[in-house]
């Protein structure tokens, strides 16, 4: 299937491009999704006449990001959690712990923002999180994810 990208998606390329995708992944993600139409003439001169609107909508969206990143940057998290002696977690925290203490510090973040490319975090200290804001803004953010503070003083 031949779809003209409206947005530019990652690993696939930009505004305008003519692509070639599975009929899958175009019906079921791309074209609802907004960042694409099906290929045919009538779409292709639709697309030409819009254009510059959506490359304006483009870079407004990746300033945009730009000016998100700076927040991010500028913030380190530190999360608490249940752990046991060896400093392993019970549990994990993982992109929803992580994008509700964003939130919570004062930088609105999804989830879906989040990358653990090991996977969630299941031992305590510092670790660096990816933080994809847009396809051309990533962002390395720092988080301590410490020991929660008990009573031990319980009889």
């Amino acid at each position: 299937m031949e779809v003209i990208l409206l947005e530019k998606v990652e690993n696939l390329g930009g505004i305008g491009d003519k692509v070639k995708v599975r009929p899958g992944y175009g019906r079921n993600y791309l074209i609802p999704q907004g960042k694409a139409t099906a290929a045919t003439e009538a779409h292709l001169a639709a697309f030409e006449a819009r254009r510059t609107e959506l490359e304006a909508k483009a870079a407004e969206e990746l300033s945009a990001a730009q000016a998100r990143a700076e927040k991010v940057r500028e913030l380190k998290l530190v999360i608490q959690a249940k752990a046991g002696e060896e400093g392993k977690l019970f549990g994990s925290v993982g992109t929803v712990d992580i994008a509700e203490a964003a939130t919570a510090a004062g930088v609105e973040l999804e989830r879906s923002e989040v990358r653990l490319a090991e996977g969630p975090l299941r031992v305590l200290g510092e670790h660096v999180v990816e933080v994809h804001l847009h396809a051309d803004v990533s962002v390395q953010l720092p988080i301590v994810v410490a020991a929660e503070e008990t009573a031990t003083d319980q009889d």
